[in-house]
Parts: C-alpha cells; structure tokens; sequence
C-alpha cells in the first residue's frame, strides 16, 4: 500500500490544530508541524502552540524544536524533518503535515528551487535595510515581483532582502524560483487539504484569539525575549508590535489593534499562498466534523485507489 502525506494548512486562526489532531487520533498516528514560529521553545502564547492536554496522545514533530537562536530555514526544515517523516512511514501508512508556513510546507512536499547566491548583493541590501529601513525595499519589490510582495510578511526583513538578492542576480522575479516544478519525488503520495472560512468568520477569530493572547499573558511572553528583539525568529507579528509599545511608540490599545490587523493581514498572504496550488482540495465544512468528513471520504477513495 502506499504511504500518504496528508496535508492540512490553512490561515492562522482557522482551526488547524483542532482538525489535525482530531484526524490523527482517528488514524493513530503522528503530526509534523511546519509552522515557522511554533518552532522555538522560547515563544508559546504568541504563536498559538497547541497546549500540552491538546498534543496529549499525538506525538507531534517540530513543535518547542529549537531555540529562537537557531536559525532555521525551509531548507534547514527539509533537511531535519524528511529523515524522520521517513522513519515514521516505516510505522504509519498516513502521517500528518500541518502549518501556516507555505513555505515550509512547499519546500517540503515539491523540494526548493535552487536560488542564486551574491554575498557582495546582499551585503548592499542589509546595510540598505540597516541604514534607511524596508519601506524602499519593498518598493523596489513591488516593482519588480507585484506578486511575491503581495505575499511575503512585510516585516520580515530576510524573506525581503533574500527574494531582492535572488531578483537583482538573475534579473527575473523570485516568484519565477517558485514554481513547484520539481513536482513530488518522494516515495510517498501527498494531498493537500486547505481550511476555507468566510472571510468575516476568519477576521472575528482572529480578533478573539488576540484578545485571548494578552489575556493569556503575552505582554510578560514578549518582556521575557526583549533582549533578543533583534533575532529572525521574534520578527514576527504579536512580538514586533509588543515591542513598538514597550519602546513608547503605541499605547497598549493600538498595540492590540495593530496586532489584529497585522496579523488579519497575514492571513490574508497566506490564502494567497495557497491559492498558488491547484491540487489541493479546499474544505468547504465550517464545522470541524464536517471537516474531518470531508478527509475522510476523500481517504476512502484513496485507500481502494492503492
């Protein structure tokens, strides 16, 4: 029988959490996360890590993995976690890949394009960044890939300054470098399932679980990594915007304004993203049984396809 790659994502707030574990308890068996902040052990209440009672029973991959001080990339994420999905298809005929991260999740499933490297090009364009800020960065994105400024997070800074290094090389947009060509060579099948929500139900989600955040302590989270501001891994939203307000810039009402709105902003980049992929199957259930009924039909067919 063939071994499946079962993928849920979806924009932050929607539910993912819920429906993956919920499926890998009927299925019994394990969940890899490719969300790039659930990562870092150092950071819980900002980035909506499932609690400990909800991971309770389901062994999950990649969540509390490294420090904020490591740096971890799609390709780093690809090179630590295709070894262990591997090993644990030898157990499983179904596993688990949930996340946010588009990146990650691509990167994992079609492999990375391999992008120009320029030291001297991108030494320019951090000093540029150090000395006047993104806002002419992203413009000169803006102008020369319309579509990957439409989807990359405009504040971090890497993602930016990485797509520009690879425009200003080869002369052609970064979205052109992924494409997802290389298709899946993996020893596995792999389906993609994306969380569709209304629009105005996704926003009020968004809008309770920040308020569940702060209420959740994430003003002392955001304290406890200040020194470390300046680390990739707490460029993110949730931290800068608590750091805009800790340095006087906001009071604590626009802060969680400016925290809703980013992030109803992110989720919007996201659906972008996953919109590129026209094999996943998009779930139209609101409810998650629904949800899960909607995979599960869809397994039946594969299971009697192999």
């Amino acid at each position: 029988m063939n071994k499946l790659l079962l993928v849920i994502q979806g924009p932050t707030a929607s539910g993912k959490t819920a429906l993956s574990i919920s499926l890998a308890k009927k299925l019994n068996t394990v969940i890899f996360s490719a969300d790039s902040r659930q990562f870092y052990k150092e950071i819980t209440i900002g980035t909506a890590k499932p609690t400990l009672d909800e991971q309770s029973g389901v062994l999950h991959y990649f969540i509390d993995s490294h420090s904020i001080h490591d740096k971890v990339t799609a390709a780093s994420f690809v090179s630590e976690s295709l070894p262990l999905l591997n090993k644990a298809f030898e157990k499983f005929d179904i596993v688990i890949l949930v996340g946010g991260s588009g990146m990650y999740i691509d990167a994992l499933c079609y492999g990375l394009d391999d992008l120009p490297v320029n030291q001297m090009i991108k030494n320019d364009l951090i000093l540029h960044h150090q000395t006047n800020g993104l806002e002419s960065l992203l413009d000169e994105l803006k102008n020369c890939d319309p579509e990957y400024y439409h989807k990359v997070d405009k504040n971090n800074a890497v993602r930016i300054i990485r797509a520009l290094e690879v425009i200003r090389i080869s002369g052609k947009t970064f979205t052109s470098f992924l494409s997802g060509s290389k298709g899946n060579n993996h020893a596995f099948d792999i389906k993609k399932f994306t969380i569709d929500l209304e629009r105005d139900i996704l926003y009020d989600r968004i809008n309770k679980r920040v308020d569940l955040m702060v209420d959740n302590g994430l003003e002392q989270e955001v304290h406890s990594v200040i020194e470390y501001r300046d680390l990739q891994a707490l460029q993110t939203v949730g931290y800068t915007e608590w750091f805009d307000f800790i340095d006087g810039k906001f009071d604590k009402k626009e802060t969680i304004e400016r925290i809703k709105q980013n992030t109803r902003r992110y989720a919007k980049r996201q659906l972008t993203w996953f919109r590129r992929d026209k094999s996943a199957i998009w779930l139209k259930g609101k409810l998650l049984e629904e949800q899960v009924q909607e995979i599960e039909n869809y397994l039946i067919c594969w299971k009697n396809d192999n």
